[in-house]
């Protein structure tokens, strides 16, 4: 077979578990529901970072963001270092990015590493302004409900699509990388009819309750600072229903992209990977967001989907994954051979794991180097700095058996995947021998994954 096209299409801090093919029937989510058919789904995935610039330059160079200190907002993918869209360019890929965002490459790299980016039409917004006051129960939960303009609203993703599907329609040369890189279903959550009202308040699943066990301090901080204790069972309903219904419009994108790949005669030459960078809060804990040492579920594991020639058909992988194992996956389809150390393995053809890692946080010397951000992310950035040690440095660890996670300045964690899944109940102090075993284990994930050696060496003189 040729080398196949291929569709990278990536949504913003979409749960796993808002997605009706991974076991949520309140979800409506048919296309992603379709490719999941046709295709592979990986049901035990997991990004490597919480927040959207690490995660996604972590992907696309298949580094852990530890390696190359990829853990701020503000360190992105410099022109000498390695990138997916780049090493596909430079094997003869047409790279086109429908879309453009900020988050993943240094000023320049975004335009060296694609042969098209950007919008054949602009968009005219991102998102709305909020109708609630700031002193609102929901001003700081970032919620603002329906949108009030008839018909779709021209923002970031529906110019991306539009771009998408005009690009397709015209003809890309093979082969080719599409890249789809959508806001949705990020906050402030906001979306316009049918979505806002396709899901029924009743049938949204309560949020996860505060841990019962030992938790993270900035559990308890982040709830108390934003007053999420005044949001009420409805009140939780009524901001999960608007992001399902965000969600909801993500799948009708990718209906869109997809149909007018099958248009331009390309569908059975293209591969399709369908993921996102992290998950949300969504009230699980009383919280609502992110947070950089956030290492639970609800915000690492990722909705994984791979569909198209080469890939198995309706099959479930129930190993735990890593997402920079796409970027290893992208390599093997596309025929390129690295150019650089990196530690992604083939989700076609490579080793299962039996771990996957993901970590964040900061240490408390780097505090002046962490953002600060305006209303209202203002109370969140403000405790980096005035408490460095509740974002301190952390990792996960999840085998099929544990969720461990270390701390750097707080105690250990310790779930039973089975016995529970929601992380309530810590058990390191009950189980110091499982402790101890996984301590060992991340101890040595950290050191062999420490940095990497250039392939190009410097000459001496």
């Amino acid at each position: 077979m040729s080398r196949p096209n291929l569709v990278l299409f990536m949504p913003d801090q979409l749960r796993a578990d808002a997605v009706g093919a991974f076991g949520n029937p309140a979800a409506r989510t048919p296309h992603i529901d379709a490719l999941v058919a046709r295709g592979t789904r990986w049901a035990d995935a997991y990004a490597q970072h919480s927040v959207c610039g690490p995660s996604r330059v972590s992907l696309f160079t298949g580094w852990y963001p530890h390696v190359a200190g990829h853990r701020t907002l503000t360190n992105l993918i410099k022109p000498w270092q390695p990138n997916l869209l780049r090493l596909l360019r430079d094997s003869g890929y047409h790279v086109a990015w429908a879309g453009m965002r900020g988050d993943t490459f240094a000023p320049g790299v975004g335009e060296a590493s694609t042969d098209r980016a950007g919008f054949t039409v602009m968009p005219k917004m991102i998102y709305g302004s909020s109708p609630y006051d700031r002193e609102h129960r929901f001003a700081r939960a970032h919620y603002h409900g329906r949108r009030e303009r008839a018909g779709v609203s021209l923002d970031h993703d529906e110019a991306a699509v539009r771009t998408a599907e005009a690009w397709l329609a015209d003809g890309l040369p093979e082969p080719w990388v599409l890249f789809v890189a959508l806001i949705f279903p990020h906050p402030p959550f906001e979306v316009e009819e049918p979505w806002f009202s396709l899901h029924d308040r009743a049938d949204m699943p309560a949020p996860r309750p505060t841990p019962r066990g030992a938790a993270p301090r900035f559990v308890a901080d982040l709830s108390r600072l934003h007053g999420f204790d005044r949001l009420d069972a409805d009140d939780w309903a009524e901001l999960r229903a608007t992001y399902y219904g965000m969600v909801s419009r993500v799948d009708d994108q990718l209906g869109r992209v997809l149909h007018a790949v099958d248009a331009s005669g390309a569908g059975d030459r293209t591969v399709t990977a369908f993921f996102t960078d992290h998950g949300e809060y969504l009230g699980d804990y009383g919280l609502v967001e992110k947070w950089p040492s956030g290492l639970h579920d609800c915000l690492l594991r990722n909705p994984l989907v791979l569909a198209g020639p080469g890939v198995g058909e309706g099959e479930v992988r129930g190993d735990p994954t890593e997402l920079i194992d796409l970027f290893a996956t992208a390599l093997e389809l596309a025929e390129v051979e690295p150019q650089h150390t990196h530690f992604g393995r083939s989700l076609l053809t490579g080793a299962p794991r039996t771990a996957a890692f993901s970590e964040g946080g900061f240490s408390v010397e780097e505090e002046p180097l962490l953002e600060r951000g305006p209303f209202p992310y203002d109370l969140k950035s403000a405790l980096q700095h005035d408490e460095p040690t509740a974002v301190g440095r952390a990792i996960s660890m999840r085998t099929r058996e544990w969720t461990y996670v270390y701390r750097l300045y707080e105690g250990d964690e310790l779930y039973d995947r089975a016995a529970d899944p929601d992380e309530l109940d810590n058990l390191a102090a009950a189980r110091p021998d499982v402790v101890h075993d996984l301590r060992a284990r991340v101890l040595d994930w950290m050191v062999s994954t420490a940095d990497v050696i250039p392939w190009t060496p410097d000459p001496r003189f």
